[in-house]
């Protein structure tokens, strides 16, 4: 056992007064409501730099298309990245597929940590996760949350992005962890982080374990955890085309050997349009990737006479295509903007303008 802030009978006391909050104060939560391996290791992969407010609908939507691995590994890839479209990070869905198939060729979900961790795509904190919710295997989970938790309970100013912090917080959780109820009390550590001990201003005065918290103790709770230097963030002004004919709408894909998001329908830049002469503007949006700020601006232009690399796509099937999150930004820009000018004219008309 780790050098611990706490005793053991404070860690005991510790796990008491933690899980019994959780009992009382848990989120509704749908991956909570099942023991299923398949649907808690959906939940966790889409879960992965997601807020759970954006997973639930996708979650739900997911499962009723994809309800077993069986399903999941038979799927078309075009449909699967329909279905992930807006979750970012594509290359997990084409890794739980690959994972879907591995599992199908032994017919059952993996029982074991070790098993779970050999799938694609799944780390450390996965395994962990999915084993002890789903099979109360005793495996501590650590994420972002779990970490910020235990660099505050236990006061502790080891960089939890250097290498030497993440094994020491892992060895940590893991003597923490309640081996009697390993997945709820993981639950109840991500919990804590996600609804409590929050990265600013953490609610400490509604914290169940407040009273054993050394970082509380010591008044440093505001400045924990210790992380290293982030990236700065690159900010980048893109120009990107919708032309529309005929109900259709011109897009290129991204070819499936690309490295980001192969197989992807995008709207075309000047690049892809040599031709094309830029006419009004439609709409303009924000997105964010990581540590790149992109500044979108859409622009109409007339239908070109060669469309190189591009190809004419029914608006009616964007819903079904796994179309990008800039196509589906942009549209979503334009009919608000379109509603606000009939709005402006309306009132304008009435005299209200």
């Amino acid at each position: 056992m780790l050098d611990c802030a706490l005793s053991g009978q404070e860690i005991k006391q510790f796990r008491r007064d933690l899980l019994c909050w959780f009992a009382v104060h848990q989120r509704a939560l749908p991956w909570r409501e099942t023991n299923d391996p398949y649907r808690i290791w959906v939940s966790e992969v889409m879960l992965q730099q997601t807020r759970v407010a954006a997973v639930i609908p996708y979650y739900h939507r997911f499962l009723a298309r994809f309800p077993d691995f069986r399903a999941l590994a038979s799927a078309p890839e075009p449909e699967l990245l329909a279905h992930w479209a807006g979750l970012g990070y594509y290359y997990r869905a084409r890794n739980m597929q690959q994972a879907a198939r591995l599992i199908c060729a032994r017919g059952t979900f993996p029982p074991t940590y070790e098993e779970i961790r050999e799938l694609p795509g799944v780390g450390d904190y996965t395994a962990a996760a999915v084993s002890s919710i789903a099979y109360d295997l005793p495996h501590a989970a650590l994420d972002g949350n779990v970490l910020r938790v235990l660099s505050r309970a236990l006061d502790d100013r080891t960089n939890i992005q250097s290498g030497v912090g993440r094994r020491r917080f892992a060895a940590l959780a893991q003597d923490l962890l309640d081996r009697e109820n390993p997945g709820a009390f993981n639950q109840a550590m991500m919990e804590l982080g996600a609804t409590i001990c929050l990265p600013k201003n953490p609610q400490c005065l509604l914290c169940p374990v407040a009273k054993l918290c050394q970082g509380r103790a010591s008044g440093r709770q505001n400045e924990l955890p210790v992380k290293g230097i982030r990236a700065t963030t690159v900010q980048e002004r893109r120009v990107v085309f919708w032309i529309e004919k005929e109900g259709a709408v011109l897009l290129w894909q991204r070819p499936p050997t690309a490295r980001l998001m192969p197989g992807f329908w995008e709207l075309p830049e000047a690049s892809h349009l040599p031709g094309a002469t830029p006419g009004a503007k439609l709409a303009s949006f924000r997105h964010g990737i990581t540590f790149h700020s992109y500044s979108f601006e859409v622009l109409e232009a007339a239908p070109p006479a060669e469309v190189g690399d591009c190809q004419w796509v029914a608006l009616t099937q964007l819903g079904e295509l796994p179309a990008s999150t800039i196509v589906k930004k942009a549209r979503r820009s334009m009919l608000r903007g379109m509603s606000s000018g009939m709005l402006s004219n309306q009132a304008a008309v009435s005299g209200h303008g």
